[in-house]
């Protein structure tokens, strides 16, 4: 009876090893509540439904009709803006880990571990 248990002993605690260090999923988001105008202070982003958006800063003197330009996707928690830099003749992409998204709120940190947080504008 010693024997067994101690056999079993460390194999329970192997199998709580190997349980508790699995992988984590990643966090899969609803783009659709990402529609919309959200504001942090003085900026501005607009995401519109067919991949397309503006982002703009109150603060430089720059309205929505001036906005910078920008096509996005949202793939489960990566949240890809594709800047499009018409006066440099190229595109600037940006990735950021969406960590909350909610219909009033928008959260995200880039590769640098910068946090932005916004809200949702209701016009």
């Amino acid at each position: 009876m010693k024997k067994a248990l101690y056999f079993l002993i460390p194999c329970i605690l192997v199998s709580l090893f190997f349980t508790s260090c699995g992988k984590e999923e990643e966090e899969s988001f609803d783009e659709s509540l990402l529609i919309g105008k959200w504001v942090s202070g003085t900026l501005f982003y607009r995401y519109d439904s067919d991949g397309t958006g503006g982002t703009w800063d109150t603060d430089d003197d720059v309205t929505e009709e001036e906005a910078q330009p920008f096509t996005w996707t949202l793939e489960k928690s990566t949240l890809t803006h594709i800047h499009i830099m018409e006066e440099m003749g190229g595109n600037v992409p940006r990735v950021y880990t969406v960590k909350e998204l909610t219909a009033e709120k928008l959260r995200y940190v880039d590769d640098f571990g910068k946090e932005y947080s916004f809200d949702k504008v209701y016009d």
